[in-house]
């Protein structure tokens, strides 16, 4: 795009690529560079520290092993010096207060009760076959309801005092049973634990529609702005969730009545709703249980991936069906492969994957609310589109692709399929990275695109 004479943008999303927090613009450039730096090195050792991983998970073992010895052999005297009650006290206290109010923009109120359950069912089995389950489970309940009341001194206080009796439950538990059950350690360790996901979920903090409405419109102001387009309007090529976006974007408006900003778009591998098709991305569908999700706060897929790489690129080759998820057979250079599935891939929050395995229910995406469905507005888009699609994409299938190209006003909407009976087909990342991107796909967008370019 850019050797035909077009600006030429592209936007990472938050989370992923060369994306940052920061607000300072030099420091937005020296921390990309210090990024895309780290990623190259990543490309260059990550498979040999995976190769590696299963003689380091061996001797992890044996070491963790002697470690158990070791505690088994400690003296129950050196046990109890282990134990902090005031520490422990405040951890728990910071810990509710923290699902209270730290966490309450996050989550609704039912989201909220089910993380309250959840840490109270792990300290429960601590506690299961103790003559002292009842009176935990009481406290348990005036906790809960405490939670919920909201957020003021009195409250805290009184969350206080409350995680004073549910230490003191423990310690008389604690007592009763042999030193060698430690429930001071195993209370301590299950509220550290419990702390790190409610980080997890707090740092991972958004969903699709942050995306739409607050990543989308930012860029293009500050597009607009640098390059001061005639029209006061921009071209805009999306790619999977990237095309997804653009979708929703139009319907958006096409709903509250306003003008997209947007001479014409394409969208590569993308769809609204994946109903009809056999979309592989239906693996998604168990995280859309919430108690699932908060199992899951987020989903590792770069690591994943690049753990899982030297098992489809290698023999015996057990994990060669991801290398069609990504690219058909013979379509992408093999280094070009390693890259993209070594750096392309972020963490995923899961209120991201909540809101897109809505696109696999009746009626296709829908907002965060659940109550406005994305592609009943987009008949009221007058932005020109072109929809692609790879014949052997299993991701975004092409009959997913054209279950939302059909609901564009015919005259705007041009719909295209790449792939023929030569061998040249296009799975979901061909049509960006593949050997005949830059043949086929590219001199396809160029020549749509420029029909609308206001300064061709």
């Amino acid at each position: 795009m850019s050797g035909e004479g077009f600006d030429t943008w592209v936007l990472e999303l938050r989370g992923a690529g060369l994306s940052v927090q920061e607000s300072d613009s030099t420091n937005i450039e020296k921390t990309a560079i210090a990024v895309s730096e780290q990623m190259e090195a990543a490309a260059d050792n990550a498979t040999d520290k995976v190769l590696s991983a299963a003689q380091q998970s061996t001797d992890a073992q044996s070491t963790l092993e002697e470690s158990d010895t070791a505690v088994v052999k400690e003296e129950s005297t050196t046990i109890a010096t282990m134990w902090d009650e005031s520490r422990v006290v405040n951890e728990l206290t910071e810990t509710f207060m923290r699902l209270s109010e730290r966490v309450s923009g996050f989550l609704n109120e039912s989201q909220s009760r089910i993380m309250s359950a959840k840490l109270f069912d792990q300290i429960s089995k601590l506690l299961e076959d103790s003559f002292l389950y009842e009176r935990f489970n009481e406290t348990r309940g005036k906790l809960l309801s405490l939670l919920e009341t909201g957020q003021n001194s009195a409250v805290v206080d009184q969350v206080k005092d409350l995680s004073q009796k549910l230490v003191n439950i423990i310690e008389e538990g604690q007592r009763s049973v042999s030193p060698l059950v430690d429930l001071h350690e195993r209370l301590t360790t299950t509220i550290e634990d419990f702390q790190k996901q409610l980080d997890l979920i707090v740092k991972y903090d958004w969903d699709f529609d942050h995306y739409l409405e607050e990543d989308v419109p930012a860029a293009m102001e500050y597009i607009k702005a640098q390059t001061a387009p005639k029209d006061g309007k921009l071209l805009a090529i999306g790619h999977s969730m990237g095309g997804i976006l653009l979708y929703a974007w139009l319907s958006q408006c096409g709903l509250q009545g306003r003008e997209p900003g947007l001479t014409a778009i394409v969208t590569l591998a993308s769809s609204l709703d994946y109903t009809s098709s056999k979309s592989a991305l239906r693996l998604l569908l168990p995280l859309a249980d919430p108690a699932q999700a908060f199992n899951v706060p987020v989903v590792p897929l770069g690591a994943l991936l690049a753990a899982a790489y030297p098992l489809s690129s290698r023999p015996p080759y057990v994990l060669s069906w991801l290398n069609d998820l990504i690219s058909a057979a013979d379509m992408m250079h093999p280094e070009l492969l390693k890259k993209l599935v070594l750096n392309n891939f972020c963490t995923i929050p899961a209120k991201l994957i909540l809101q897109l395995t809505t696109a696999f229910r009746e009626g296709g995406l829908r907002d965060r609310s659940g109550k406005i469905f994305y592609k009943d507005n987009l008949h009221k888009s007058n932005v020109p589109v072109l929809a692609v699609a790879g014949d052997k994409d299993i991701i975004c299938p092409p009959e997913a692709v054209c279950e939302t190209a059909k609901l564009i006003p015919e005259h705007l909407v041009t719909y295209k399929v790449l792939g023929d009976d030569n061998g040249q087909h296009y799975a979901h990342y061909d049509l960006v990275g593949g050997r005949m991107a830059a043949g086929h796909v590219y001199p396809c967008i160029i020549q749509f695109l420029s029909c609308y370019d206001d300064t061709s």
